[in-house]
């Protein structure tokens, strides 16, 4: 029962995100083709083989971390900041993909820390969760007692869970969508695809050309997704917990 449930979620999400998406792509696609064609009439000393390449450059100067937007003034992807924030998309494994080691060296190197960072990541979030539940034990003995209602047991748990929602789902996206200039719907998205590590990587903190971060901005960021980390999970364990 639970394969066929599991098959069966996946198949509903599918097609969900076919009907969903599929017109939009269409719709970008056609776009993209006629901006294409647009841009050849106007500069008629360029063919389209010429811009083909120029695109393939573009693209692969994206695919190693190096925005083509703005100009030599763009931060480093390589600062200590950016650094110390990739490492911990490298150990929560949340890998947003907008960024990643062009060395040999570098490569090897993420091989090694993975390997090591993962287990250790791992048992420091075990250890963070088995804080968060004591919490939770500790406040079910206390709603426990004699002359305290179901009610306030429940009421306590709800506030328990209150709390982290508002700590690492609800007020995350107010700052980054004042600081990165998204939506609050586009910073909720981004928060949540964070820290069940999804990670996309469509949006990532600190990373528009055109705007100033404090150095220590990614840094903060990434101590925020740790502890969120260990919150969801814990949520996301009492609800496999009721699934089984």
């Amino acid at each position: 029962l639970l394969v066929l449930g599991y098959l069966f979620y996946l198949l509903l999400g599918a097609m969900v995100f076919q009907l969903l998406e599929k017109q939009a792509e269409t719709h970008f696609w056609d776009q993209f083709q006629l901006e294409k064609l647009k841009f050849l009439q106007n500069y008629t000393c360029l063919d389209r083989q010429a811009l083909e390449q120029f695109v393939q450059v573009l693209m692969k100067a994206w695919e190693k971390g190096v925005n083509p937007a703005g100009n030599s003034t763009n931060p480093s992807n390589w600062d200590f900041s950016n650094s110390f924030f990739f490492a911990g998309t490298v150990v929560t494994t949340i890998g947003y993909g907008n960024l990643s080691p062009s060395t040999v060296a570098g490569q090897i190197f993420c091989v090694f820390y993975a390997l090591f960072g993962v287990p250790l990541n791992l048992a420091f979030l075990n250890q963070l969760g088995k804080g968060l539940n004591a919490h939770l034990i500790t406040l079910e003995k206390w709603v426990q007692k004699p002359g305290r209602a179901q009610v306030v047991q429940t009421l306590a748990v709800a506030v328990f869970l209150t709390t982290g929602t508002l700590l690492f789902l609800v007020f995350p996206p107010l700052v980054f969508s004042y600081v990165e200039g998204w939506s609050y719907g586009e910073g909720f998205y981004f928060t949540f695809i964070t820290l069940s590590t999804i990670g996309f990587g469509d949006y990532v903190v600190g990373t528009n050309p055109n705007k100033h971060y404090i150095p220590v901005y990614r840094s903060l960021t990434a101590i925020w997704i740790v502890f969120g980390l260990a919150w969801l999970a814990l949520v996301f364990n009492v609800g496999a917990d009721l699934m089984e």
